[in-house]
């Protein structure tokens, strides 16, 4: 089955990570795009992970993950190899309606991670819902060499323009029409 394609506001939603190796640290940097709201368990941290831990001033605990850990979180993440703790932590997820990712494990997943870009207010996501995540990379990079770094200027100007401009159906035609000539000023 495939994935819903969905974009979470995570203001304010307490996020875990379990591990402190490679994979975990991949999934940090991804989540740091969007929220620093992000707390780390782990038995040992590789050097990486406790340089961006303590340049982002994140809350982390050198130890083994216990039952419980996950009751105050609206998402956690598992990036460990243990598949026995990854389905252990996923079943426990239920039980306190936390969103769970189990990286590599997508018996385990509640969501998964898209290759994304990400310009200022612009995000992209791309995914095959697990079935070649390095097809989902390279599409990425595909797409973001087509879109210029001026999108974060104009993505401003239309967020003011909203903000600025009455509602109606005047200020959706200017706001449309302003779009369209953006996007055919790319070719």
């Amino acid at each position: 089955m495939a994935y819903f394609p969905a974009f979470l506001k995570l203001d304010n939603k307490k996020i875990l990570i379990v591990g402190g190796g490679n994979v975990a640290y991949e999934k940090l940097e991804h989540l740091l795009d969007f929220t620093h709201y992000i707390t780390l368990v782990a038995e040992e941290f590789s050097d990486e992970m406790l340089k961006i831990i303590k340049k982002e001033n994140l809350t982390f605990e050198k130890r083994a993950y216990k039952n419980g850990d996950i009751k105050e979180y609206a998402i956690v993440v598992v990036a460990v190899d243990n598949l026995d703790l990854q389905a252990e932590i996923f079943q426990e997820s239920k039980k306190y309606n936390c969103l769970c990712n189990a990286v590599d494990s997508t018996a385990y997943c509640d969501f998964i991670f898209p290759s994304y870009i990400k310009k200022g207010d612009l995000t992209v996501a791309v995914s095959t819902s697990g079935a070649s995540p390095a097809m989902a990379k390279y599409l990425r990079i595909f797409l973001q060499k087509m879109i210029p770094e001026s999108i974060v200027a104009f993505l401003q100007e239309m967020k003011t323009l909203r903000k600025t401009v009455p509602k109606g159906k005047e200020r959706m035609k200017m706001l449309d029409e302003k779009a369209k000539k953006y996007m055919e000023s790319w070719s």
